[in-house]
């Protein structure tokens, strides 16, 4: 008989953050919290009359069942720390910018820009909702830099601090001089195009000549900051290709400006015409607009993100009788430190007092946490999970695991992209500059110099890729924006093409195909009587080994008798008697199952209960898996080769073989150097595009070596390696989507340059012969140019539409 029994709860949700909670115990006027912490945070924003904050949207808090030390931000009273972290300060009030990762709604940015009224020291408080940061002003006279970090860590949004916000230059991520140069250019456009009806509607001289010669030279003023200023990225970009041997193409949209503006200063000048200035200024505007459209996922999101971010600032350390906190980098060894629950360790260390519990997942792989006693060796990059730990420092912050894990060559090379428009914009702008130098060259053996220079000036102005590289912004632009809200984001539009170009998928399995800290346990077998229960419950509470616990956790809490010779067989299980029943748990082999319940098997974590000579029943132990995991699979293997890599052990190989398929790879017990000579051989030996998808630090190397490489997150806020892209988790079941959506974009680009070369065949017949005058070529470009832009644009959204996308 299976114990197949079903219970039904009434679920009460928490006030404040939406999670269940376990009891009602915990409440204030029939308001219930699923934790004190809740509690906590509901108390002091109604006492400080901020309650509208659950007006706005519901249970928009964040848990607070992780309860923070009164002393973790200490550190902060540190000067030397301080000075790194603040942006401004002239002694009588400090401006500072805090990431806040758990903004995410209207409510949050309501509550953090009232801040003032919970801590009065507080001046003002900005909120940038998309980057997720908080500007704060604060009065030193009453309060500091530690109670303004104390405050938001109250009511639920503690800042990330991390050692890399304080051992880099930081970077103004929200820098406008872009936008200062869109502004100026789209200013100086619309003016001079004001200044040009007259000129384009001048027919028969009727235009005062003084008149003219006043909105010309006006025109050339309005002009000169969009040249020199706006402009200026086009020129260096140019001229870094050309260091470089490198023709982007960025060159001949910097050749047709120039050569533009020039020839409209020689007309101007010479009194023989009006210039091309309203054109001129009008590609300079429409190429700042779409290459803002590209770049304004990467603003938006970290990519970057190295060891450092992972680290704390500082930790405490044993000082004559009492622990201080001190900056990590000061750290020396020998050094005593102290390591509180949930926090990470920064430094190889020989544990000295404790018991630690430390889950390295991030860094090995390892679902399970690792169990170490006092005198052995704990290595950087874990958590401590369990209670307080005291530990001896054997090497510093730079000589690490996790220093040495993160320094290899991999990590100090760039990832070289090959776009197809900076190929085919080598061979472009050649083709184009002969045809110029031909065509000149031609008219100009005949004498005729007003041909000569008509003709080159229309060449470039038509064969001026602008139309090809405004559409293909415009598009990469469009498709990074459908990616970023369908919370997939890339680092750069030529990641789109790389992705495009993908054979081989890599997987790792811990936290990418399986869900962080959740695993389902089941039993099989003989319904446990009460007494049976409570005999498992209390050996299994003996027990340090993490099935144990997981199952332990499962079952409850049971009173339980005495234990009499309870004895651990490593690597087998745990026996014991209890009410003089010898009860053993453990492995098939270890309780000598004789399947005499049929259909009890091992399968991937089993651990079987056996009572006497009885075997009970078995708890099978699996990684829950992710939502449409099965599903996206079955998707992928049909187009795909795939392989699985983990750091795990391979208890669940077998249901992973029949999922992916007999001809997938499966590679268990992998460090990050095997990872990484994985990804190598499919490049060299196979010749293979890959993705690879992983989401810890031992993942690093292989992610940055594959052509493409996915970093998962439960939350684009939480760490992840430095990578090409972030997926949220929460969007997995989505991934050939999103690769079939990236390959649709594809078309897209090569689309846009066919009906570019299209629009610049006609143009050069007419140019060529010198029958196309310059204005209209300057009139013809911009129009053609948004035309393609209007029909990527719709190719785009029709694509996204396809594949379910928002």
């Amino acid at each position: 008989m299976k114990n197949n029994t079903l219970l039904t709860v009434d679920i009460t949700t928490c006030f404040h953050c939406g999670e269940e909670c376990s009891n009602k115990k915990i409440a204030i006027a029939k308001k219930y919290f699923c934790c004190s912490g809740c509690k906590m945070v509901y108390e002091i924003l109604n006492q400080n009359e901020l309650c509208a904050y659950y007006d706005l949207n519901k249970n928009p808090g964040i848990a607070q069942k992780i309860k923070v030390r009164a002393d973790k931000f200490e550190f902060l009273e540190d000067p030397t720390i301080a000075q790194k972290l603040i942006s401004f300060t002239d002694g009588k009030q400090t401006q500072i910018t805090f990431y806040l990762p758990q903004m995410h709604c209207s409510s949050c940015l309501w509550l953090l820009e009232n801040i003032n009224k919970i801590n009065k020291g507080v001046v003002s408080s900005r909120v940038n909702f998309t980057q997720k940061e908080a500007f704060i002003i604060f009065d030193n006279a009453q309060t500091n830099l530690r109670l303004v970090v104390e405050t938001l860590t109250a009511i639920g949004y503690e800042p990330h601090i991390s050692l890399q916000d304080i051992s880099t230059n930081k970077v103004n991520r929200s820098s406008n001089n872009r936008l200062y140069k869109i502004g100026i250019a789209g200013f100086c456009f619309a003016n001079i195009m004001m200044m040009s009806f007259p000129e384009y509607f001048s027919i028969g001289g009727y235009l005062e000549k003084e008149i003219g010669i006043a909105l010309r030279y006006f025109i050339v003023a309005l002009s000169l900051p969009v040249v020199f200023y706006c402009a200026s990225e086009f020129f260096v970009i140019a001229w870094k290709g050309l260091r470089n041997k490198f023709l982007n193409i960025d060159l001949p949209i910097a050749l047709a400006i120039s050569i533009t503006f020039l020839r409209s200063i020689y007309e101007i000048v010479s009194h023989t015409g009006a210039g091309y200035f309203d054109s001129m200024s009008g590609i300079v505007f429409l190429m700042l607009v779409g290459r803002l459209v590209q770049d304004k996922t990467y603003r938006s999101i970290s990519f970057d993100r190295d060891f450092k971010s992972f680290f704390p600032i500082a930790v405490k350390v044993l000082q004559g009788e009492r622990f201080r906190a001190i900056a990590v980098d000061k750290i020396k060894v020998n050094d005593v430190i102290q390591i509180h629950s949930n926090e990470l360790i920064p430094v190889d260390a020989i544990l000295s007092k404790g018991k630690a519990e430390i889950d390295y997942s991030f860094v090995s792989g390892e679902s399970l946490p690792v169990y170490k006693d006092v005198g052995e060796i704990v290595y950087a990059g874990g958590k401590q999970l369990g209670g307080m730990l005291e530990m001896i420092v054997v090497k510093e912050v730079s000589q690490s695991y996790l220093t040495n894990l993160w320094n290899k060559d991999i990590f100090k090379n760039e990832k070289q992209s090959d776009s197809t428009i900076h190929t085919l914009s080598k061979y472009f702008t050649i083709i184009v500059l002969l045809i110029g130098a031909i065509a000149a060259g031609y008219w100009y053996s005949y004498g005729a110099t007003q041909l000569m220079w008509n003709a080159l000036t229309t060449i470039l102005i038509v064969a001026c890729p602008c139309a090809l590289l405004l559409s293909s912004t415009f598009t990469n632009g469009n498709i990074l924006r459908i990616l970023s809200k369908n919370k997939f984001y890339l680092r750069h539009p030529d990641v789109i093409e790389d992705l495009s170009r993908i054979d081989h998928i890599v997987f790792d399995k811990t936290g990418t195909l399986t869900q962080n800290k959740k695993v389902k346990v089941t039993y099989e077998g003989v319904e446990l009587s009460n007494e049976q229960r409570s005999s498992v419950v209390g050996l299994l509470a003996q027990s340090a080994h993490p099935l144990s616990r997981i199952i332990h956790e499962h079952l409850g809490e049971c009173n339980s008798d005495e234990i009499v010779s309870f004895k651990t067989v490593i690597g087998k299980g745990i026996e014991g008697w209890i009410n003089e029943q010898h009860i053993k748990i453990g492995s098939d082999s270890f309780v000598q199952n004789k399947k005499t319940i049929e259909g009890i098997e091992s399968e991937g974590s089993s651990v079987f209960i056996k009572i006497d000579d009885t075997v009970l029943g078995v708890f099978k132990i699996k990684n829950s898996y992710r939502y449409g995991f099965t599903e996206v699979i079955q998707q992928l293997k049909s187009k795909y080769k795939l392989s699985v890599l983990s750091g795990d052990n391979g208890d669940e190989a077998a249901y992973l073989q029949s999922v992916l398929g007999s001809e997938t790879e499966l590679l268990f017990h992998q460090q990050s150097e095997e990872k990484l000579e994985y990804i190598e051989h499919l490049q060299t030996v196979k010749h293979a595009n890959v993705l690879m998808l992983g989401d810890g630090l031992n993942d690093s190397g292989a992610l940055r070596q594959s052509n493409v490489g996915i970093a998962l997150t439960e939350g684009t806020n939480n760490f992840t390696p430095a990578s090409d892209g972030i997926l949220d988790a929460s969007q997995f079941s989505n991934l050939y989507q999103f690769i079939t959506f990236a390959q649709f974009g594809r078309k897209i680009i090569i689309s846009s340059f066919v009906l570019s070369i299209v629009y610049n065949v006609i143009g050069l017949y007419f140019a060529i012969q010198g029958t196309l005058s310059p204005l209209v070529a300057a009139i013809l470009m911009p129009t053609s140019s948004l035309t393609i832009i209007l029909i990527t644009y719709g190719m785009s959204e029709y694509g996204a539409y396809k594949q379910g996308l928002k």
